[in-house]
């Protein structure tokens, strides 16, 4: 073990990478940092602070988050503190305060279940602070930019209501494509947009699952990795966090972890339900639900790479035009 006032001599040290980053954040080399994967980034947590160094895929998304944390300033939103940011030879890196606690996703497992109903009880707490900060109306990730213009993508993103036909058109681009099913898709989606139509956009996390939660003592002590952060209606948090909920295993932590297993997660609604009321008062909610897995299905089957998942989102298109998808199990 090493602590604070010790020079890098342990094998976090060897990493020049990470060396680099600190010394170009003006930091000291100092401490102990444990290496973490991720999907997008490596990621090095210290005593004090957590250092990431991105593979460039999303674009300027460090410097999207760092703009997105700023507005956050004199909030009451429950968040990791920005130090640096900046771009280096090694690629685009962020360094941030290190919250008290681990992730929610790490805590879950052991967790009994009044402590897991007090996380999401003071999720809801904390999404609701996230809710009232003022955003500007056009607030995008410039890598969503992208995607949305049609930059081929291996993820899917949050969505975007006013983009969800321009979707469809870059679905239609595709060769082979099914002509009269993105004929119903654009059908069905002109018959929702009324739905939207009086939207007040808000600050919404846009990637809110077990993973960007960190929890400390039983209590969300902030929320993490606001590179998909966007102005859109509150319910488009519901988007993930329900995703989550039915199909928890396809959210893991790293790309070869495992993701939780949803049957510890059915009361996760119900329980945010109570805790923030509102954000599932909408009228029509489940039809938004639906719109927004639409546009879900319809970035993967557009913009994925790899054909057999677009075939597979294809088929999940089909699904959502019936009215069913994984909400169908869901109670809150």
């Amino acid at each position: 073990m090493c602590d604070q006032s010790t020079p890098f001599v342990d094998e976090t040290a060897v990493d020049p990478a990470l060396l680099r980053t600190l010394v170009a954040a003006g930091l000291p080399a100092t401490g102990c940092f444990l290496p973490k994967a991720g999907w997008v980034s490596r990621v090095w947590v210290g005593d004090e602070y957590v250092v990431r160094l991105s593979n460039g895929q999303f674009r300027d998304a460090f410097r999207h988050e760092a703009t997105v944390v700023s507005l956050l300033a004199g909030s009451e939103v429950l968040r990791a503190r920005h130090l640096a940011h900046g771009d280096g030879p090694d690629g685009p890196w962020y360094i941030s305060e290190r919250l008290p606690g681990r992730t929610m996703h790490e805590a879950w497992p052991a967790a009994d279940l009044a402590t897991r109903q007090a996380m999401i009880e003071s999720l809801g707490v904390a999404l609701r602070a996230l809710h009232r900060v003022a955003v500007p109306a056009g607030l995008l990730p410039p890598w969503l930019g992208d995607a949305l213009a049609g930059e081929p993508r291996a993820e899917f993103h949050p969505p975007v209501v006013s983009a969800a036909l321009q979707q469809v058109e870059g679905a239609r681009r595709l060769p082979g494509h099914d002509s009269r099913l993105l004929a119903d898709v654009a059908d069905w989606i002109q018959e929702r947009l009324a739905l939207f139509a009086a939207d007040e956009p808000v600050l919404v996390h846009g990637d809110l699952h077990g993973s960007n939660v960190i929890v400390d003592q039983g209590r969300v002590s902030g929320l993490i990795d606001f590179a998909e952060a966007l102005a859109q209606p509150a319910d488009v948090e519901l988007d993930t966090i329900l995703r989550w909920c039915a199909k928890a295993r396809e959210y893991p932590p790293v790309p070869e972890g495992r993701g939780l297993d949803e049957t510890t997660l059915a009361e996760v609604p119900g329980w945010l339900h109570g805790a923030y009321p509102e954000l599932f008062e909408r009228e029509h909610l489940r039809e938004r639900l639906l719109f927004y897995d639409m546009q879900r299905e319809l970035a993967l089957h557009a913009h994925h790479p790899l054909p057999d998942i677009r075939e597979a989102a294809q088929g999940r298109i089909a699904v959502l035009l019936s009215g069913h998808n994984h909400l169908d199990g869901l109670v809150w």
